[in-house]
């Protein structure tokens, strides 16, 4: 007989499941599909280029993550009251893109409201991760972040794949349709979560952005965060910077280009990332960290025929899958230990600090990882990235052996005490 604790856990992973993967199905469509549908209307590169510049407000949200902190209904939920009118907004941006059935020829407009999706999605993820740092015991950390990073695959698979193949099917109103319902799907779980009382909300604003720079005071963060997390991510963001001009140079076309890196390749990224997840709580976070290391290694040497300019559709396809499984290992270490420093009372602004320092190391990476290319070539670069991210791993190994024991206590939800809920009739355990 399935005991409440099984049934909570469950419950709790199954809506931030909903939550990650809702939130990056506007996303995919916004920089994979809509940028293929423009395209095809004859919109310039250069143009294109300035859809992408409303990418960088996702990671900056940490500006705005200590009011989410702060402020939250007692009533409805701390979190899930964000949750409600930002999931909800999500949905109503995707309808307002309804009207626009030649996005090419109202382009200002289309642009704007995917800026404002962006700016939502990026603070529900705030409320998502916030939730995640409350609910999530040490041991399911793993599992929930491999879920996190699967999550994220698996909406821009959808938004980006399912939904172009929609419009280029039925057309533009069907697609958005498409894309707006199964964003509902998360403003319906969203509804039936029951959010746990909190008792350590943040007395003051300032105090929210306190927390900004405190987050860097425990123990072996900074360590973390300025030593194996820029090592890892500028190493292996560097190699995957290569992929995409590496293929165009070996001469596949464009529409090859972009089903196998925005869509075949997902599919190995969203198994690796659910067997990541559940492996740290196995093998723990040095365990997994060496083995992504490994097979980020390994799946680099078989990248190098591609990136001397021989690239074989099959040898290829399955090189890059085991990169991008490799690169999704690596990333949900990274968001699992990012999660350990995370602090109940501000969680969302620690681990949307801690993450979005991350996302800027990828961003940087891009840019070395091309610059180096342009002057060495295509291998010396690559050779470079194993050995930072080899570097990277190393030190993640001295740090979980030096501080794991010494990060914030263990919570969630062995820790937070269960409240009866009555619902229709019955009692639920939240």
């Amino acid at each position: 007989m399935e005991q409440p604790g099984e049934r909570t856990g469950s419950g709790r992973l199954g809506t931030l499941t909903a939550l990650y993967v809702t939130q990056y199905l506007g996303i995919g469509f916004i920089t994979i599909g809509l940028t293929a549908i423009l395209r095809d209307g004859g919109t310039s590169l250069e143009t294109l280029a300035l859809l992408n510049i409303v990418g960088l407000i996702w990671p900056v949200k940490f500006l705005w993550a200590p009011i989410l902190d702060r402020y939250g209904s007692r009533r409805h939920g701390h979190y899930r009251s964000w949750l409600l009118v930002l999931q909800g907004g999500l949905v109503l941006t995707l309808l307002a893109l309804l009207p626009f059935t030649r996005p090419a020829e109202r382009l200002g407009a289309v642009v704007a409201i995917c800026a404002a999706y962006v700016l939502l999605s990026a603070t529900q993820d705030v409320a998502a991760d916030a939730v995640a740092v409350r609910l999530l015991s040490t041991r399911a950390r793993g599992t929930g972040n491999g879920i996190q990073v699967a999550a994220s695959y698996l909406g821009n698979l959808l938004g980006g794949g399912a939904c172009v193949i929609v419009y280029d099917r039925f057309g533009w109103v069907p697609a958005i349709l498409l894309l707006a319902v199964l964003t509902a799907v998360g403003l319906v779980v969203v509804w039936r979560f029951r959010e746990p009382p909190r008792t350590d909300r943040v007395a003051r604003t300032g105090q929210a952005y306190r927390a900004l720079l405190s987050t860097f005071g425990q123990p072996g963060c900074r360590w973390w965060t300025f030593v194996v997390v820029p090592l890892v991510y500028v190493g292996a963001g560097a190699a995957y910077a290569l992929v995409t001009p590496a293929l165009v140079d070996a001469g596949w076309t464009l529409e090859r280009v972009g089903l196998v890196t925005g869509v075949v390749i997902s599919v190995p990224a969203i198994l690796a990332g659910l067997l990541a997840g559940a492996g740290i709580g196995r093998f723990g976070r040095s365990g997994v960290l060496v083995v992504g290391g490994v097979a980020l290694a390994v799946s680099t040497v078989l990248l190098l025929p591609l990136l001397n300019g021989h690239a074989p559709l099959v040898g290829t396809v399955a090189a890059l899958g085991c990169f991008m499984a490799a690169y999704t290992i690596l990333n949900v270490v990274l968001y699992t230990v990012n999660m350990d420093y995370s602090r109940p009372d501000t969680g969302g602004t620690d681990f949307t600090v801690l993450s979005s320092f991350g996302l800027i190391c990828s961003f940087v990476a891009a840019s070395i990882g091309l610059a180096g290319a342009d002057r060495v070539g295509y291998p010396a670069v690559a050779v470079a990235s194993v050995v930072l991210v080899a570097a990277g791993v190393v030190a993640g190994m001295r740090h979980q052996r030096r501080f794991h024991g010494r990060i914030r206590p263990d919570t969630g939800p062995d820790d937070v005490p269960a409240v009866a809920v009555p619902q229709k009739g019955r009692t639920v355990v939240a």
